[in-house]
């Protein structure tokens, strides 16, 4: 088989290049515990932020009272940083010091 001057690959095995999906890299959403946060308003983020269930967010919320913090869950960058973001603007809206942060999972 004569090669094509205009295309000097022909005939030549390619490589198949396979596209490959990572998963993304998961991040812990940890809220920490102060003095000043009234536990009832810990558990209302944790429903209303997380859609954890009452008894659920019961049981994180003593986790951070009595710890001195509490995982709330696992998800890739964004959402996590989201949910931060959402913790921290309607404790300020409260004018309630509640912190989140973001650990590698």
């Amino acid at each position: 088989m004569a090669k094509d001057p205009k295309n000097n690959n022909q005939g030549d095995l390619l490589e198949d290049i396979k596209d490959e999906l990572k998963e993304p890299e998961m991040w812990r959403v940890v809220l920490l515990n102060d003095d000043y946060t009234p536990r009832d308003f810990v558990v209302e983020i944790l429903v209303s932020i997380f859609h954890k269930q009452p008894i659920e967010a019961t049981k994180i919320m003593l986790d951070v009272h009595k710890k001195g913090r509490g995982m709330v869950g696992i998800y890739p960058y964004d959402i996590g940083r989201t949910k931060v973001a959402q913790v921290t603007q309607l404790a300020r809206e409260r004018e309630y010091p509640l912190k989140s942060i973001l650990e590698k999972a």
